[in-house]
């Protein structure tokens, strides 16, 4: 029997970008996702946009009720900026009221809302000035993030600032994914370092609030594992966990950005700007616990024609494929169960032990109405044994002592997924877009249910 802690968090992960709908009305303004989809609908799969997504704008009561049926007593979203405050600086009161019904309902049936400030949804008035490539980003983020825990923080104990921040770093200005979809290896720094800096004038706010409560931030992290032993293969690899993990948790844990990190953007001319009073803000301001989203390792090797100073990741590091990988087919990654493990030891070991949870773990299948029963039951037995053999390894890890708090999935009900819309899903509920968003159960959900009543499996 693998058994968890008591009062151990059971959960699902969402955004608001990705389940809400109403996406152009009730008072929201567009998000550079809205204006993207708008200009050019063809990059997204099936012309599917963020408009409508899973209308979880109407739907929440009954999806809090399906959560409450499964045994959850966690559940992270995300308040959408734009929704909150449409033009930077007022508060649309159809938004207070809309989120806090849905956060009361949450309580009321015993699912403890953990609320994320910012899921890749950069308002379009602040995009057309430059978004996070601006210090103006900055201030306008910590507006946002104080307005929202002064009117919700007498029902919102754990807060989050930003998920997964490295990206849409990465995403927007190194790989051409997420708008602006460039490549431009000193934006990216810059994106980055006012992300780190909204991030921390964010937990400033929080705390001079008074407001009881936690706040933390999410980070995907994928460990890296060299291919090789060779010095250039471990370069690479010391490289990539300092760009796509310690990048953001050594400032967020620890309270300052790596010196080596420092050190390799002065050499390369990539410094970027700030301001006085930044690395003390840093310093001052550690987070109180981490979620920590886990899909798929990050396997690498030494650049086969390395620039310096680099122009791209590429340059830097270069993904390798590992030949004796297992793969899910649809998404095109890697799973690797083990690399939960060592998440757990690293932020046991590397990182004060910190309070963390995982904050999404999940796998997307194309088409899964392909595996339903006669009843009409998607039997998702591939979602319930790649849960099992994450959890054994993180129940491995918090048996060894690592301070793990909870387990989210991603995510309750199916949902719209960026650029990839609706082709991959991974909720314990399916949503037939076709008919009125109606939701119906997947064997998983049924699995989950019965693990959280055991603790364990």
């Amino acid at each position: 029997m693998i058994e968890f802690p008591k009062n151990f968090l059971w959960g699902a992960a969402a955004s608001a970008p990705q389940t809400e709908g109403h996406s152009n009305s009730n008072g929201k303004s567009p998000s550079t996702w809205d204006k993207w989809f708008e200009l050019c609908p063809n990059k997204f799969h099936q012309s599917q946009g963020p408009e409508t997504t899973s209308n979880v704008y109407e739907m929440y009561p009954q999806d809090i009720e399906r959560m409450a049926e499964l045994g959850l007593n966690s559940y992270r979203t995300s308040i959408a900026w734009t929704r909150l405050l449409p033009d930077g600086y007022t508060i649309n009161q159809e938004a207070v009221d809309f989120y806090r019904d849905y956060f009361t309902t949450l309580k009321n049936h015993g699912v403890e809302p953990i609320i994320n400030l910012f899921h890749f949804d950069m308002p379009w008035w602040l995009m057309e000035k430059g978004g996070w490539e601006t210090r103006e980003s900055v201030d306008a983020f910590s507006t946002y993030a104080d307005t929202a825990f002064h009117l919700f923080g007498d029902l919102i104990t754990k807060w989050t600032t930003f998920n997964e921040p490295i990206v849409h770093i990465e995403s927007g200005y190194l790989q051409g994914y997420h708008y602006p979809a460039i490549v431009d290896i000193q934006k990216a720094v810059q994106v980055g370092y006012h992300t780190l800096m909204a991030h921390f004038k964010a937990v400033e706010k929080f705390r001079a609030s008074g407001i009881k409560g936690e706040i933390g931030i999410i980070l995907n992290i994928s460990p890296a594992y060299a291919r090789s032993h060779s010095q250039s293969d471990l370069e690479a690899k010391n490289l990539a966990d300092l760009i796509s993990s310690k990048s953001f948790l050594d400032p967020c844990v620890l309270g300052e950005i790596p010196q080596r990190l420092i050190k390799y953007l002065q050499e390369a001319g990539l410094t970027p700007e700030t301001q006085p009073g930044d690395r003390e803000l840093i310093r001052q301001n550690p987070v109180d616990f981490l979620g920590l989203n886990y899909y798929q390792p990050l396997r690498v090797k030494a650049p086969e024609r390395p620039n310096f100073p680099p122009k791209t990741i590429s340059d830097i590091f270069e993904v390798y494929d590992w030949p004796e990988k297992r793969i899910n087919p649809y998404r095109g990654w890697e799973i690797y169960p083990e690399g939960i493990y060592d998440v757990a030891k690293m932020i046991k070991d590397d990182y004060h032990n910190i309070p963390w949870y995982v904050s999404e773990n999940g796998m997307g299948v194309a088409d899964e109405l392909r595996f339903a029963d006669v009843t009409g039951m998607i039997q998702d037995d591939y979602r319930i044994d790649f849960m099992k053999e994450h959890l054994v390894q993180l129940h491995k890890g918090i048996s060894e002592g690592s301070n793990c708090f909870g387990y989210h999935t991603w995510t309750f009900v199916d949902c719209w997924s960026w650029l990839n819309g609706y082709r991959n899903r991974y909720g314990f509920y399916h949503v037939d877009l076709a008919h009125g968003y109606k939701r119906s159960v997947k064997k998983s959900g049924l699995w989950f249910k019965e693990m959280i009543g055991n603790r364990g499996f």
